[in-house]
């Protein structure tokens, strides 16, 4: 085969074959296929586009392509969930520690933030003595044990998809459902779970800016884990502002804390919930959503969600004691935003949010970046309140108080009001399944 000639296939429009995609992917990752070649077919896929079977054997060529996880023990059934990205996204903080907590393994390897959305690794980070790198052995015997880890990605996982995804950031191809879809799912699969549960969100705050977007990328992803044998639900929800109050690291912790004790906000539990839910589904604890959702909020009522959280933390070398009292790192300068006028509030647009948190010390502009883990913005008030003149809407925390300045500048039009109230909109969109899409 030549790597030209498969360019030009699908330049032309035409379906690569199964053994056509693994030569290229094998050729990339060894580095006979140079990045200028792998550029051109990228730009062919961006306007061509790929078949539900070419993105499928992409996905599964990538997930080959290095380390591999075995989740194999017996009478057990392991479910993913994975975030499409999102401003105050701390789901799995929230929902690895209920699901555990009602006999599903959870076994999830994460990553680090970067721009205006967080890392679930970065947060866990933020507990004092956490280690979020472990061996696989080590990984797995903790799964195995207490139900739960969550360690940050293997060098190794998915070699493929760092060097495609770096290439696509840099010619202009991100935007493409089919290398979207296989870069997320490939992953997934390398991961291990035989069960994938999808948070795709869409927003301002989100990579997908509409509900269309959204549901044609999860209609892929779903297509594409049924296809290689992998049960697969995607939950579409709204990022048009930040999920839960608190953006940063120790905030974010501090707010799955009050959700594993059932005083989350409202829209964080819901997501929770929903996304728990399907993933006890798909690991054979409940038989409908409904069902799960009530084992679920047992396990919180019950204290048992906040135990195993505990239970996770000390495994990991975290300092629960400092977590059970909320004794996180907080960062020392604090400025807030108060309302210009009455009114309600309609949207306090998330991506800003998220861009803002990042500037303040919580996020990374590039991958070299240090993070402040005590920096961060917390949400007074949400879409639907009402406020008045001169009330607090966002509190700032930052350790550089010259970075509080030039926020608090770039806040002040973040907030829309409105005199009329908000009508509701729900914070889940839609859920898909196999049985749905076909």
């Amino acid at each position: 085969m030549r790597m030209v000639e498969l360019i030009q296939k699908k330049r032309d429009g035409q379906a690569l074959s199964p053994e056509e995609i693994r030569f290229i992917i094998r050729g990339y990752v060894e580095e006979s296929i140079p990045d200028y070649q792998m550029s051109a077919l990228t730009m062919a896929i961006f306007y061509k586009g790929m078949t539900p079977e070419e993105t499928a054997e992409l996905t599964m060529a990538m997930a080959q392509s290095g380390d591999q996880v075995e989740l194999s023990f017996p009478g057990k059934t392991f479910v993913d969930k994975h975030s499409s990205g999102g401003v105050g996204d701390k789901t799995t903080l929230i929902i690895g520690p209920m699901v555990a907590a009602c006999g599903v393994p959870v076994a999830k390897m994460s990553g680090r933030g970067l721009g205006h959305t967080g890392g679930t690794i970065d947060k866990l980070s933020a507990i004092p003595g956490f280690k979020v790198e472990m061996e696989q052995a080590a990984f797995l015997e903790q799964v195995n044990r207490i139900g739960i880890s969550v360690i940050s990605q293997t060098g190794n996982l998915v070699p493929a998809d760092k060097k495609l995804y770096a290439l696509r950031d840099v010619t202009a191809t991100v935007d493409s459902i089919p290398l979207i879809a296989s870069s997320i799912m490939s992953k997934k699969i390398a991961s291990g779970a035989k069960g994938i549960v999808l948070d795709v969100k869409f927003g301002s705050g989100a990579f997908m800016g509409s509900l269309e977007e959204a549901e044609i990328l999860a209609k892929t992803m779903v297509n594409i884990g049924h296809s290689l044998g992998r049960e697969t639900v995607a939950v579409l929800s709204n990022m048009d502002e930040p999920l839960g109050r608190a953006v940063g690291n120790s905030i974010e912790v501090l707010e799955a804390v009050d959700a594993l004790q059932g005083k989350g906000p409202k829209d964080l539990m819901e997501v929770s919930f929903e996304l728990a839910s399907w993933m006890l589904v798909l690991g054979k604890k409940a038989k409908t959503r409904d069902e799960a959702r009530k084992i679920l909020e047992e396990a919180v009522e019950q204290g048992r969600a906040m135990e195993k959280f505990l239970e996770f933390v000390a495994a990991q070398g975290g300092d629960t004691e400092a977590v059970s009292r909320k004794k996180l790192q907080i960062a020392p300068y604090k400025a807030e935003i108060q309302a210009e006028k009455d009114g309600y509030i309609h949207r306090i647009d998330a991506r800003t949010i998220g861009v803002c948190a990042m500037n303040l010390g919580a996020g990374r502009e590039t991958k070299e970046s240090a993070i402040d883990l005590g920096a961060g913005i917390y949400l007074q008030k949400k879409s639907g309140d009402y406020v008045r003149k001169g009330e607090t809407v966002l509190e700032l925390y930052t350790s550089d108080l010259k970075k509080a300045g030039l926020v608090a500048e770039s806040l002040k039009d973040v907030v829309f009001l409105k005199d009329a109230p908000l009508l509701n909109k729900p914070i889940v969109a839609k859920v898909l399944d196999q049985c749905c899409i076909n």
